[in-house]
């Protein structure tokens, strides 16, 4: 499934987007925890292409969605793709479109606990809404780790966006360390190895 894409929009497209392009992003992969998920002896980008993968037919319901709102924000579609993967499996993990007992809203989980992000969440669970919400979020942190470090390059911020997307701008404290504070500590790295794996996939 998704080998190849109904779509007009190609993959290279995004490549020298302001966002920088996903392929030049460095990556560890997902870590033990994480890869737990599914059972996976194994950590790494090996797990995080193999979990990719398992989300992949669930994933192609919202191939139009995705793009549509990829489009509207010239950013990587695979970058969604890959944060809905993590956050809630292509919708797999979802109780009435919630999770994260409760706390967070959709495919890519938008945060309403008052500890969290305080974002009234917009749309179906699974809508074009939600995914424009989301993706607003995910574009107002990766500008604000870029004014925060204004040296890194573009991959770089791109990458300390994805971890503030999981636990705010206020919690990455430096490159080398992206990750310390996210949940599994390998958020921003599993999910760029996902959106990797898309991308090699043509899924879109």
């Amino acid at each position: 499934m998704g080998s190849s894409s109904s779509s007009s929009s190609s993959p290279d497209n995004y490549n020298n987007s302001e966002y920088g392009d996903i392929m030049k992003v460095e990556t560890t992969g997902a870590s033990l925890i994480t890869a737990q998920q599914d059972k996976l002896g194994y950590a790494g980008i090996r797990a995080s292409d193999k979990m990719a993968e398992m989300d992949e037919e669930r994933m192609t319901v919202y191939r139009e969605k995705i793009l549509s709102v990829a489009s509207l924000f010239e950013i990587d579609p695979v970058i969604i793709a890959a944060i809905i993967s993590r956050e809630s499996r292509a919708g797999n993990t979802l109780k009435n479109g919630w999770g994260d007992h409760g706390k967070a809203w959709g495919l890519m989980q938008v945060d309403i606990h008052p500890d969290g992000g305080r974002h009234d969440p917009k749309g179906d669970w699974d809508s074009k809404e939600h995914l424009t919400q989301a993706t607003e979020i995910l574009l107002k942190f990766i500008d604000k780790i870029s004014v925060k470090f204004p040296r890194w390059t573009r991959e770089q911020q791109l990458k300390g966006g994805l971890a503030a997307y999981n636990m705010g701008d206020g919690n990455v404290h430096s490159y080398e360390n992206v990750d310390e504070n996210t949940t599994g500590k390998d958020y921003s790295n599993d999910v760029v190895a996902r959106a990797q794996w898309y991308k090699r996939r043509r899924f879109f």
